[in-house]
């Protein structure tokens, strides 16, 4: 099973709980950290296999730009990312049921599906679904607290954008699953009561807990979920977005919410997809009216660099000059070959440092 969902939506709490619950996480796994001290729940091989491609495709974890599943596709069509998924994963098929729980998950959906296929495992998708604006802050208190101000402002309007591609691309890979192939759960549904979100996840998935969730007896998610887990509790009062990105990340917000009762309600569906591809033309529509701006600050940036290179070659110059000089001057007092000879040598070592 694939754990997956922006950043910060609360996929490490939820792989951490179904770890608890009798599922296995793939070891060795990502260590815990400042960001995340109870633990990612992620496998480190996967986090690496992810990330590595992603950068060769120059493509971030929340990546806004409509063509970035493009460019991934592209890096991975040769073959080798399936061919290295299915080393790993047959070497990791002696449980009968795995978490593999990594954000970046869903851009790599068709190496997945076909790995899975090859290999005759039932590929089934989790989505943790978080408010966009409690994400966004979510990810400045863990990754950009010492940045400025009007940097992080300048941020927010990317993170939400980047959050709406990221929540329709996870959707739209996921409806590829057969029955018992997918499920959505609420990261504030799993924090206040993980018993009662988890059943519809534990019926539409079909999955084999080790304790019953109708039974009201301690167990250790009780003590893994806490409420101290809820770090940031930001809404679109604290965020400054467009009007109309904000609204939209509010309707996928909501629609995905829908989606945890029925993965797959057919008039949900249609909806994201009329906001999918609104999402893309406004993008296009946002890159156009830049573009002048774009342009003058890339023929700004260029006339400062040649502004440079020209100083730099006058005082090479200068530096060339005076050198001639100085040789002209040390052939006549030096006299001999040798002489002279240290006197070159002198001067490089000094040119040197």
């Amino acid at each position: 099973m694939l754990v997956s969902g922006s950043g910060r939506s609360g996929t490490s709490s939820l792989a951490g709980s179904l770890a608890r619950l009798g599922l296995r996480v793939p070891g060795p796994q990502v260590p815990p950290s400042q960001t995340n001290p109870r633990g990612f729940y992620e496998p480190q091989w996967v986090t690496a296999f992810h990330k590595g491609y992603l950068r060769e495709a120059i493509v971030s974890n929340i990546d806004s730009r409509p063509e970035a599943p493009a460019r991934v596709a592209e890096v991975v069509a040769s073959g080798e990312a399936h061919a290295r998924l299915r080393e790993w994963l047959s070497g990791q098929l002696e449980h009968p049921m795995l978490v593999v729980k990594d954000p970046h998950a869903f851009w790599f959906a068709e190496v997945w599906r076909d790995v899975c296929a090859e290999l005759g495992v039932d590929l089934k998708w989790l989505t943790a679904v978080r408010h966009p604006a409690e994400v966004v802050g979510s990810r400045d208190l863990a990754y950009r607290q010492d940045t400025p101000e009007h940097v992080r402002r300048a941020k927010e309007t990317s993170n939400v954008a980047g959050w709406v591609h990221a929540a329709l691309l996870t959707e739209q890979v996921g409806r590829t699953a057969g029955p018992h192939g997918r499920a959505f759960v609420r990261y504030d549904d799993l924090l206040d009561d993980w018993r009662t979100a988890l059943v519809p996840v534990q019926e539409q998935l079909a999955l084999p807990f080790t304790a019953r969730l109708a039974s009201r007896e301690r167990h250790p998610v009780d003590d893994f979920l806490t409420p101290q887990l809820r770090h940031s509790q930001l809404t679109w009062d604290d965020l400054s977005t467009p009007d109309w990105l904000r609204e939209m990340a509010e309707e996928v917000w909501e629609l995905l919410g829908r989606l945890v009762a029925e993965p797959a309600d057919p008039v949900v569906l249609a909806r994201l997809d009329e906001i999918h591809a609104d999402y893309d033309a406004r993008y296009a529509e946002a890159v156009a009216l830049t573009f002048d701006h774009t342009e003058a600050a890339r023929q700004a940036r260029a006339r400062v660099v040649r502004a440079q290179m020209r100083e730099r070659i006058a005082v090479v110059r200068a530096d060339l000059r005076r050198t001639r000089a100085e040789l002209q001057y040390a052939r006549g007092r030096e006299g001999s070959p040798r002489a002279l000879g240290g006197w070159i040598g002198r001067k490089w070592r000094s040119l040197l440092h």
